[in-house]
């Protein structure tokens, strides 16, 4: 039976509690139903990483991946047994999201003699909607897929003029935020919605667990939230730099985002503290100190010696033993729970960014724009990723080698894919923090000042451009890359889903994908 599992990785007190004895058995009746399903596996798994509960069914999913494998294949071996759009575009989203290399030519089928997708396929609603589903796990080079995705696009809006109000929002919703590509508890309604026409005996059994489980979770959240908070009140920087970001829930936010999985805790709360100091780091560099202080301080984050901060202004002494203190607590922790002592790299990583902070302060201090390609380079570490992600990896504890960590410290395509589109995002001009009134300077401007007499306009769709591409090569690391392990995939494919909520305000400086998803999160009442 699940329970045990439960109590020991959320913290459940007493097994007798009739509500959490009730939720193991319902996570274990649908493990049973799963274990026996047939035809109908698919939509299982499918449903239940759209709701966001597959971590109560990583074997099962697993077992029915392997088995849906085998069926792809002989697909393309045999020609394509099967013409249901909808089934062969499920399979090869699930397949590569759950790590299977599987090929796009199996869409050649539905194609014409002309290369074309059939125009009769335009009138298969469902397939359309999991057409471009599939198509957003494409890689580079894969023409079919963007091929997919236009053909979807279009037909699926075409679709939206002929159907009632709330059919077409559920179609728009889905083309705004497709599920590879955005956070699951902003998409679960939508999924929900457009899943509800098709009758399953299972679903009931689903539903009920996905309403336990949306109380446990928040429960969970709340106490998470209580403890970040008060961290960052003892640790005092809002007292003592009153000029920078006082915001440690929209930092904590990044975390449960990344790693989804309630068990995990006390990762998330540890991972908010490097976040925060991110943020407070950037706000010095970006608004409040000096260029001679910047210096100063970024030569003391290199060296990593206390004794070197006797030069620093009081402020700057304050924010290196925040972070001093921070550094080391989290590479002991790491050390007494795996075994490994990751100091070295998590100082290395500080020392990078500190590194990239201080160029951009440089050129903005000589009123001179690097060309586009310097800035990106720099941009990619100046982002925070690669510092968030390298202590995510360590307080994850899976898959620790030397190699790896060599790898982590060279900034991987993993990470500075991510990094990418955090940045890019960034640099849409969408990200007008009402807190923060620097300038670090932007990838817009370094491209309009390369392509003189270029529009806004072009340059945002250039922008938009490349972090298509960016998303292409992160879908390619998680494919191809053996180096790291499948948790920590997940944990940079999240935060890359985090960005849009993040960092698109809109016309009234508000983050209106930031407050649907903590309704989502803390709302007391569930999304079904």
């Amino acid at each position: 039976m699940a329970f045990p599992y439960l109590i020991l990785a959320y913290g459940f007190k007493g097994s007798t509690d009739p509500f959490y004895v009730e939720y193991a058995h319902k996570i274990q009746e649908f493990k049973n139903i799963m274990k026996n399903s047939s035809l109908e596996g698919l939509n299982m798994v499918n449903s239940v990483l759209r709701l966001g509960i597959d971590y109560h069914f990583q074997d099962e999913i697993e077992a029915i991946l392997k088995r849906e494998y085998l069926i792809f294949n002989d697909d393309i071996i045999g020609d394509c047994n099967t013409q249901d759009l909808y089934a062969v575009s499920l399979r090869f989203r699930l397949l590569r999201q759950g790590g299977y290399y599987v090929s796009m030519d199996v869409f050649k089928h539905f194609k014409d003699k002309n290369g074309k997708f059939k125009p009769t396929l335009g009138e298969d609603r469902e397939g359309l909607m999991e057409l471009f589903e599939a198509s957003q796990v494409g890689i580079e080079g894969e023409h079919i897929l963007e091929e997919a995705e236009h053909f979807s696009r279009y037909h699926l809006n075409e679709w939206v003029n002929r159907l009632d109000h709330s059919q077409a929002r559920t179609i728009q919703n889905g083309l705004e935020r497709p599920y590879h590509k955005s956070l699951v508890r902003l998409t679960a309604r939508n999924f929900l919605d457009s899943f509800s026409g098709r009758e399953h005996d299972w679903m009931n059994t689903l539903q009920q667990v996905v309403r336990m489980d949306f109380n446990v979770v928040k429960s969970i959240h709340r106490k998470e939230v209580v403890k970040v908070s008060k961290w960052w009140e003892d640790l005092g920087l809002a007292k003592e730099l009153k000029f920078a970001r006082n915001q440690p829930i929209k930092w904590y936010l990044w975390t449960v985002a990344s790693l989804a999985d309630p068990s995990l805790s006390e990762e998330r709360i540890e991972l908010t503290k490097p976040i925060s100091l991110v943020y407070i780091i950037d706000d010095i560099f970006d608004i409040y100190g000096r260029l001679d202080e910047l210096t100063l301080f970024t030569n003391v984050v290199n060296k990593w010696e206390i004794n070197a901060t006797e030069h620093l202004p009081d402020y700057l002494k304050i924010c290196f033993k925040a972070l001093n203190d921070v550094t080391n607590d989290i590479g002991y922790n790491v050390y007494k729970k795996y075994g490994w002592n990751p100091i070295d790299s998590l100082k290395k990583s500080w020392a990078k960014l500190c590194n990239a902070f201080l160029l951009e302060a440089q050129w903005f201090a000589s009123g001179k724009l690097p060309n586009e390609e310097n800035y990106i380079k720099n941009a990619i570490v100046s982002s925070g990723v690669h510092v968030v992600l390298v202590h995510m990896f360590f307080l994850l504890g899976q898959g620790i080698t030397m190699e790896t960590v060599a790898s982590l410290d060279e900034i991987p395509g993993l990470l500075s894919s991510t990094a990418a589109i955090l940045r890019l995002w960034d640099d849409l001009g969408n990200a007008k923090d009402e807190n923060q009134n620097g300038h670090d300077g932007s990838y817009v401007e370094c491209y309009m000042k390369e392509h003189q007499g270029c529009s806004v306009e072009v340059a945002r769709d250039h922008v938009i451009s490349m972090i298509k591409n960016e998303w292409k090569r992160l879908n390619r690391e998680c494919l191809t890359s053996k180096q790291f392990p499948m948790c920590f995939k997940n944990a940079c494919l999240n935060a890359a889903r985090m960005v849009p909520a993040m960092y698109h305000y809109d016309d009234n400086h508000r983050l209106p994908g930031l407050e649907d998803y903590i309704k989502s999160l803390m709302s007391e009442t569930t999304l079904l």
